[in-house]
């Protein structure tokens, strides 16, 4: 790459026309030979930019990496567009593929940049980074004693990741704490199981999904089928706990809510291009027949998820219990690159919209009945949601009540997470992590409220939720 650029401007030339060739090459919807002085100012740009480039190579204090300041440049464009399309070099790529095939060496994070330093979006299910009582939305400031700020959310999750049975000690800003702590955590083996089930006061069914991965729909099916064969006719209800989920891959929110609705819209998607354009649909059958569900969410169900919620809304399928969602209305599509297919970015082509045709884009899903965590003492602010995040797609359905408060953010940044060859509503957010400790007891108001609003509607005439003839408005 160094000898491809040169000081010429013959050579410059060359190159800008090769980039606009390449560029005229990609697939678009508009007409690219209809406009001559647009196509003009698109040369003119990229000489700017490798001018720019010069520079930066020739006068910079100190020596750059070329290929280092490429990459910051193509995610330079791409961070421009949305907090979710990015650039995936052959390190983030190869992690990518680590993450769908579930399994690596860590702590067992989910994980995002935040004003410089990493915030935890929410622990994996019974990982050393769960036991030790890491809670969504702490900061890691310091990873075994350097700092996190001034590096990115690669660097830090290389760092996190490492051998089976190796130690690092993270230090953790938790709001509602005196002072920063520090937290030692062992490395294991991280296996992502994206659903997990039980059975909560004898006759209610509880299945937990942490993640849209590719086992997460089947891991539902067979969750569902393992409850009713253990309750069978006592089953009183079932919850479907999607707090805390980044979200994940779009088919998957597919597969899973069709398990629960019988028939019509499960989610549509719109785009500038007319392949990003599709509707999705039930298949005959509900595998609990009409058995009522509530769905738990909170601030940080996020994406796929709220698809799932959403659909289950919309056809009055389930009661949605908890907080308002995230927010993330958007779909990512992976566009591998390289002659080799080992780099690709994630760009944002479509939004989705729920069964009534109602954008989740910023505003998120409300729930039907409201319950809230207690507040720790000393917390302050709400949490934050996609309204939040600097250069978000704005929703143009209405007015939007923008209740997320402005903040100093420095970037950012996010490490994608595991993808399909095609479209994903992705979540913002990735896996790390490990170890020791039991987190303190609490007392988890929303899931005894569902279970209680199970109970009580276990003992009216109809056990069974007859299902809305269309869907709900």
């Amino acid at each position: 790459m160094m000898t491809f650029w040169t000081g010429k401007s013959k050579a410059r030339a060359l190159i800008s026309g090769s980039l606009l060739a390449m560029m005229m090459a990609l697939p678009t919807t508009a007409p690219v030979s209809a406009a001559p002085d647009d196509q003009e100012n698109v040369y003119e740009q990229l000489d700017l930019l490798m001018r720019v480039f010069q520079r930066v190579r020739n006068e910079y204090v100190d020596d750059v990496n070329d290929k280092e300041v490429i990459e910051a440049a193509i995610q330079g464009m791409l961070r421009s567009l949305d907090p979710h399309s990015s650039y995936l070099n052959e390190d983030v790529f190869k992690q990518v593929r680590v993450q769908v095939e579930g399994e690596y060496g860590g702590l067992g994070l989910e994980v995002q940049m935040e004003k410089g330093v990493v915030k935890v979006v929410s622990p994996i299910d019974d990982t050393p980074a769960a036991k030790a009582g890491i809670q969504g939305g702490d900061l890691i400031t310091h990873i075994d004693g350097k700092e996190v700020m001034g590096g990115t959310l690669t660097d830090a999750v290389e760092k996190m990741r490492g051998p089976v049975g190796s130690e690092l000690t993270i230090r953790v800003y938790r709001e509602g704490e005196d002072g920063p702590f520090d937290v030692s955590i062992v490395r294991d083996k991280i296996k992502v199981r994206s659903v997990r089930h039980r059975i909560e006061d004898d006759t209610i069914g509880y299945i937990r999904v942490t993640t849209f991965n590719m086992q997460a729909g089947e891991g539902v099916e067979k969750a569902i089928e393992a409850i009713l064969e253990e309750k069978g006719d006592t089953l009183d209800g079932v919850i479907l706990d999607l707090r805390n989920n980044p979200g994940g891959l779009l088919d998957q929110a597919i597969r899973i809510s069709d398990a629960f609705i019988d028939h019509g819209e499960i989610v549509s998607t719109r785009g500038r291009r007319q392949v990003n354009n599709n509707r999705w649909y039930a298949t005959k059958g509900d595998m609990l027949d009409g058995l009522p569900i509530v769905v738990l969410t909170n601030a940080y169900s996020a994406s796929a998820s709220e698809i799932v919620a959403g659909a289950l809304q919309d056809h009055r399928r389930a009661v949605v219990i908890g907080d308002r969602t995230f927010g993330k209305g958007t779909v990512q599509s992976e566009i591998r690159l390289g002659r080799e297919g080992n780099q690709a970015i994630r760009l944002t082509t479509a939004r989705y919209f729920t069964p009534s045709g109602h954008s989740i884009q910023e505003r998120g899903i409300e729930p039907d009945i409201e319950v809230l965590f207690p507040r720790p003492a000393g917390a302050r602010g709400t949490p934050r949601r996609e309204i939040d995040l600097r250069g978000h797609i704005e929703n143009d359905q209405n007015s939007i009540d923008r209740t997320g408060e402005e903040d100093d953010i420095i970037a950012e940044e996010h490490t994608p997470e595991p993808a399909a060859a095609a479209d994903t509503a992705e979540d913002a957010a990735v896996e790390e992590a490990v170890e020791v400790q039991e987190p303190k007891e609490f007392v988890d108001v929303q899931l005894k409220y569902a279970i209680k609003l199970l109970k009580d509607m276990s003992k009216l005439p109809e056990t069974r939720v007859a299902q809305a003839s269309g869907t709900g408005q």
